[in-house]
């Protein structure tokens, strides 16, 4: 199995806990914070597809499809246009809320497909390349990939886990 085609395996995975995550859920319970400060489900998974959408689309020189889908307009969330939640206050998290699941899903389902398409394109020389020098040492396209994967599964992991406390709440 060549590098390129585990990190599909992993990023599909991504996409499954997402859908799995939100699933039956309402606008109620997608926004729902379970405490002060906590993040909903809808922050969650906007934020992971945003740092997907953000860190894939500049490894890979190609445009976030938060832009060019024109998910800004549809999620209408009043942040900065390049904005991906990182350092999120409580207030700035409490503007990100959606009407569906669907919207979510959507456009995780957009950038998930945008992804794929760059990771079979890999080469094994592909992912020796620096993508950000601004560390020591620099960051190679393997690293940022696997960065990406591994934020994005613990963020769906807490989305999970706020999920199961909403739906116990309403229980």
């Amino acid at each position: 199995m060549l590098a390129k085609d585990i990190l599909i395996e992993g990023y599909g995975r991504i996409q499954e806990e997402v859908h799995a995550a939100v699933e039956g859920l309402d606008p109620d319970g997608l926004n729902a914070r379970p405490a002060a400060g906590a993040n909903s489900v809808a922050w969650l998974v906007w934020h992971l597809t945003r740092v997907q959408d953000d860190h894939v689309a500049d490894a890979f020189g190609l445009d976030q499809v938060w832009l060019s889908g024109e998910w800004e307009k549809r999620f209408g969330l009043g942040l900065p246009r390049d904005d991906t939640g990182y350092g999120h206050s409580s207030a700035k998290v409490a503007k990100v809320r959606v009407d569906s699941a669907g919207l979510l899903t959507g456009y995780y389902d957009a950038v998930h497909e945008q992804t794929l398409r760059a990771l079979r394109s890999l080469t094994a020389q592909d992912l020796e390349r620096v993508v950000d020098d601004n560390w020591d040492p620099p960051v190679t396209l393997a690293v940022r990939l696997v960065s990406v994967l591994s934020d994005d599964l613990q963020h769906v992991g807490q989305a999970a886990y706020v999920r199961g406390l909403v739906r116990s709440a309403d229980a």
